[in-house]
């Protein structure tokens, strides 16, 4: 039996390794938990090969998508793209990374625009779409990784009809390497970066040679398209109104600041002041943007160019996988098989960017509104459950690259107008007229990429609602199932409520549960001379008043501070501020007892109105019936009866 239980703690020690307790001086959560010192991160360059992935791999199908959305114009169209990723993504989150430089996005900034309830939600929100741009992400990527493998000339007889085995395989094997560690992901993405992106140039620079080389594919494609659109002004409309069908050359801009923490800052630098990390976040996104500018632009010229418009269409032999094409074509078969292999790779491994995203992304959020159970802190669970979640997904879109396309594209521009929209107000709070001029014309721009791809395919938005249903649904589950859980983090009592902790503890320790009123000397009197006639008890008997003032009910756990006065000369009292009365109170009774080695005992006076009623309001607003309810939490706190506060209510 013992060497049974043995491997069972191992295993739950291995699982839950990185779990930061709830309390824990400097606890931290996601991949990040009990981190090392900033100055001993990663550097930037090697921490963008993580984004990287996700970004650089879209190379494997964005010049045929931008062929198959804009034909001849697809450079053009390319190039507005570019515009609008220089001018406008990178801006707004190199913004981003300067207001929030713990990963937390630009959902963090939304967040402190609204409060309560609204608040929550509105974050749930958020973090659906975050959701379905980050598993999508994982999906689509392996996906694509499969239809490469199956689509290579020496392998397709044999695996025409995997696709769906293939990209389950790939979602597994990314799972186990986030199982194993997340240094080991960061190495992993650096070699897999260098490697894709060197054998790109060595693509790029034959696709450019024989461009030049042969001197009637410019001709005949200048032809084309002055035929085919008249001037440089139609054409330009023409791009401009194609334009958000290129959209998925977007993505990586929200998972480069998502994986901030993991940027190297300066000797010395603290979580408070992260100047190191931001510099080199900035520089992260930028260097980013502009290879990927790069290779954008020159992947759409040469295999608009080179490749025939009917090789693009659906079932054709570029038809996802334009540049693998041209290595075949122009470089032969070893070289392109050499290719193949490379871009199944980042393919399959651009969902580690996605995978890093969510898992410094969700549990800063759903423990800490008590929506998600407390072992969701650890990252290994979440990986687990985040590889359960692509491996359904995979399975409803049976591996199907074109039927994920709408959401992923929705959900990577609805993140970035969020984050537009972010900078934009922060910008105006910052008194900063010409930077809120500038980033809400880029947060009208995205919006209107936005509306434009969801009129288009709106099974984006669709998805994108079954993601949030779903995570609302759970998190309003978590969160009732942990109703009754003790969620102060810890207890500070300042000199007076101290004072009146030791004066009481030398006799039987009694604190009456009040709910202010008028606070004159009236309601404490006969307050007093209530909770005596209720529970019989003579005159003698000393009390400390204790109140609880609700704040944020919305809030799951935080500190609690408790204070002490003196009222009308007479009237000792304790006040609190919480989201919620009864956890407060038994936290205070707790902390009253391990301190002093007495047993505190609390009086209430019972709720009036419908139980179940009274328990909704606890749930939504932190009160109603509070005497059960702060005996339920200190059950659940204190499983031995003998050590457990006494609760009384007459």
């Amino acid at each position: 039996m013992a060497t049974t239980e043995r491997p069972q703690r191992r295993l739950r020690a291995w699982m839950l390794e990185g779990l930061s307790d709830m309390g824990k001086s400097g606890g931290h959560t996601g991949p990040h938990a009990q981190p090392e010192p900033a100055h001993k991160g990663q550097r930037w360059y090697r921490v963008m090969c993580l984004t990287g992935v996700d970004y650089f791999s879209t190379l494997g199908y964005q010049p045929g998508i931008a062929a198959l959305a804009a034909g001849l114009l697809s450079p053009i169209a390319t190039i507005v793209l570019v515009i609008v990723t220089l001018a406008g993504a990178l801006p707004v989150y190199r913004r981003v990374a300067e207001e929030s430089p713990h990963g937390e996005g630009s959902i963090a900034m939304l967040e402190r625009l609204l409060s309560f309830w609204k608040g929550k939600l509105f974050v749930l929100t958020l973090l659906g779409f975050a959701a379905t741009d980050f598993l999508i992400t994982i999906t689509l990527s392996a996906a694509d990784a499969s239809t490469h493998l199956v689509e290579n000339p020496h392998l397709e007889s044999a695996l025409h009809d995997k696709q769906l085995l293939i990209t389950l395989i790939l979602v597994a094997l990314l799972g186990a390497v986030f199982l194993k560690g997340f240094l080991e992901a960061i190495g992993v993405a650096v070699a897999l970066v260098a490697v894709y992106l060197g054998l790109n140039v060595v693509v790029v620079g034959v696709g450019l040679w024989h461009v030049i080389t042969e001197g009637h594919v410019i001709t005949d494609w200048s032809s084309a398209l002055t035929a085919e659109h008249g001037n440089v002004f139609v054409m330009i409309g023409v791009a401009l109104i194609v334009f958000p069908k290129l959209a998925l050359g977007l993505s990586g801009f929200e998972t480069g600041v998502a994986v901030m923490p993991h940027v190297k800052g300066d000797p010395g630098e603290t979580d408070e002041n992260p100047v190191g990390r931001i510099r080199d976040t900035k520089k992260l996104l930028t260097a980013a943007a502009l290879i990927m500018s790069v290779f954008l632009i020159a992947t759409s010229f040469i295999t608009t160019l080179l490749i025939p418009e009917k090789d693009f269409e659906s079932g054709g032999q570029a038809n996802g996988r334009a540049l693998a094409f041209l290595a075949h074509e122009y470089l032969g078969g070893a070289f392109g098989t050499v290719y193949d292999v490379s871009t199944i790779a980042i393919l399959w491994f651009a969902g580690a960017s996605a995978m890093a995203g969510l898992l410094n992304l969700m549990p800063r959020y759903l423990p800490r509104y008590g929506m998600a159970p407390h072992w969701a802190r650890a990252v290994r669970p979440m990986v687990i459950v985040f590889t359960l979640v692509a491996f359904l997904v995979t399975w409803i879109f049976d591996a199907d690259v074109d039927a994920q396309g709408g959401a992923y594209a929705t959900g990577v521009l609805v993140l970035i107008s969020s984050a537009a929209i972010a900078v934009t107000i922060a910008a105006r709070k910052a008194g900063q007229r010409n930077w809120t001029i500038g980033f809400a014309v880029i947060s009208a721009v995205f919006l209107y990429v936005t509306v434009v791809n969801v009129i288009e395919r709106p099974d984006g938005v669709k998805i994108g609602a079954c993601f949030i249903a779903g995570i609302i649904l759970i998190s309003l589950l978590s969160r009732l199932l942990r109703a009754f859980e003790l969620r102060v983090t810890h207890v500070e009592l300042d000199n007076m409520a101290e004072r009146f902790i030791r004066d009481i503890a030398s006799r039987k320790i009694r604190f009456i549960a009040n709910e202010p009123d008028q606070r004159d000397k009236a309601e404490y009197r006969d307050k007093i001379e209530q909770i005596r006639n209720d529970n019989d008890m003579p005159e003698q008997e000393d009390f400390v008043f204790v109140e609880v003032t609700v704040t944020d009910p919305s809030e799951f756990e935080a500190g609690l501070t408790v204070r002490g006065e003196v009222l009308h000369n007479r009237y000792r009292v304790l006040t609190l501020e919480s989201s919620s009365i009864p956890n407060a109170l038994a936290a205070l009774l707790l902390h009253v007892r391990d301190t002093t080695g007495c047993t505190p005992h609390i009086y209430f006076e019972w709720t009036e109105g419908n139980p179940f009623a009274n328990f909704l309001r606890f749930f939504l607003i932190g009160q109603g019936e509070v005497a059960p309810v702060t005996r339920e939490v200190l059950r659940e706190a204190e499983p031995d009866r003998a050590r457990r506060p006494r609760v009384h209510t007459g």
